[in-house]
């Protein structure tokens, strides 16, 4: 039985458009051959001469004998971003985040994901442990680069514990085959406070050393502790020396690596560092910003840029203002700092940072991408906000304007009868939105 996708849009002015392939129809096969998922999708249209099989609603079969550019696109989307179901994740980590989510939430946020395909679209991390040889074929096959890994130790029974999965200790031979294949890759560490750290971190750094350079980077997180631990691992919080000692194994591993690989290799979120009161790295040390998306170098990244941007624009504005930024507690020092200075050139402009305390996760969640919407109106309603107040964009869905806990923009805005703007992730944009 053929699989079929249903198509639900035709791209205006697209090959597909012109050739008469109408939303509603299903795309059956390209050159004779099955398509299971977006990857055969993309992989089977490069080509300049495609034979594509297409269903009408009513069962009718057209064919279309297709001459294009190679790598042009034809122009269709599809019910499902994947063409497929995703694939969840079979572990049960001892540090893993969504069990520690309180009920009613919806329930998209409750579903774990690890799934290659997604790895490579939005660069998620893969803890490796349900894929096949069948799978990593498919992946060195079609190139689906970089593979980002959940590695968190390369110690095999102390990484079956920690995921409580009989196969996680399969992870190097996986990765050996990626390596083979010469595919690029990024792996992480989560670190758990007496358990994979100290000697641990050290020999997994060493171990995972002997993938560079096609292991371009590793980084090192703390686990992150919410409210809702009870019948949890039992796991600790860092403090300030923990930190301290964690900067001190990266330090140590970082001049080894550039010294021997003309690369930093390994990199701290920037948690360690102001959980240490410890300077952040220049900007170099990061080697190009390969793990934003797990917070290292996040921080020096809005600095700089924000420095570059404020410095590029006049002091010529007489407009009187105050604006507020909300913001988590870990990014609102450094907010703080930058607004300061944003003062100093614009004294007209008064800003003031409230960093929004997490009470729904608890205090120990500082991010403010987990912040919700109901936390950032009881913390500022009646507080004189001024004539704007400017949020993150991670604090909102992808592509919605919904918090966390589905409360919306336009609720949040009426709550508190201010006009909000999202700002988003680089300094140029806040500058902008502080001017604006």
């Amino acid at each position: 039985m053929k699989k079929k996708h249903k198509i639900t849009n035709v791209l205006p002015g697209s090959i597909a458009e012109e050739l008469g392939i109408r939303q509603g129809d299903f795309l059956l096969c390209i050159n004779d051959m099955q398509i299971e998922d977006i990857f055969d999708y993309r992989y089977l249209i490069n080509d300049g001469e495609i034979l594509v099989l297409i269903e009408k609603p009513d069962g009718e079969e057209w064919e279309f004998e297709i001459e294009k550019e190679e790598n042009e696109d034809l122009g269709l989307e599809f019910a499902e971003s994947l063409m497929d179901g995703y694939k969840s994740c079979q572990n049960k980590c001892i540090f893993c985040f969504i069990d520690q989510m309180p009920k009613g939430m919806r329930e998209t946020l409750y579903f774990k994901d690890d799934d290659s395909r997604l790895s490579f679209l939005q660069g998620n991390y893969l803890t490796l442990t349900n894929m096949k040889d069948a799978d990593i074929d498919r992946m060195i096959r079609y190139r689906m680069e970089p593979v980002n890994i959940s590695i968190h130790t390369t110690d095999q029974k102390l990484r079956c514990m920690m995921l409580n999965n009989r196969f996680a200790g399969e992870l190097l031979q996986k990765m050996d085959r990626f390596k083979q294949a010469g595919l690029r890759m990024n792996g992480q560490i989560v670190l758990c406070k007496g358990i994979n750290d100290g000697v641990k971190l050290e020999e997994s750094i060493k171990t995972l050393t002997g993938y560079l350079p096609y292991l371009q980077s590793l980084s090192i997180v703390p686990v992150g502790l919410t409210k809702f631990r009870e019948g949890l691992y039992p796991l600790l919080p860092f403090e300030k020396k923990d930190a301290a000692e964690v900067l001190a194994v990266i330090h140590k591993w970082q001049e080894h690596c550039m010294k021997k690989h003309q690369t930093h290799f390994v990199h701290a979120s920037d948690e360690w560092y102001l959980l240490a009161e410890q300077k952040l790295p220049e900007a170099a040390r990061y080697d190009g910003y390969l793990q934003l998306e797990n917070g290292v170098g996040m921080e020096r990244l809005l600095e700089d840029e924000f420095y570059e941007a404020l410095n590029a624009v006049s002091c010529g504005s007489k407009t009187k203002k105050k604006i507020t930024v909300a913001t988590g507690t870990l990014a609102a020092p450094l907010i703080e700092t930058l607004c300061g200075e944003f003062m100093r050139k614009f004294p007209n402009i008064k800003i003031q940072v409230i960093p929004i305390r997490n009470e729904y996760f608890g205090e120990r969640i500082t991010v403010s991408g987990l912040l919700t919407g109901r936390d950032i109106v009881s913390q500022l309603k009646g507080k004189s906000l001024g004539e704007k107040l400017l949020l993150p964009c991670n604090l909102l869905r992808s592509g919605e304007e919904v918090f966390l806990d589905d409360m919306t923009l336009t609720e949040l805005k009426n709550a508190l009868q201010v006009k909000t703007d999202i700002v988003k992730s680089s300094g140029q944009d806040l500058v902008n939105a502080l001017l604006a």
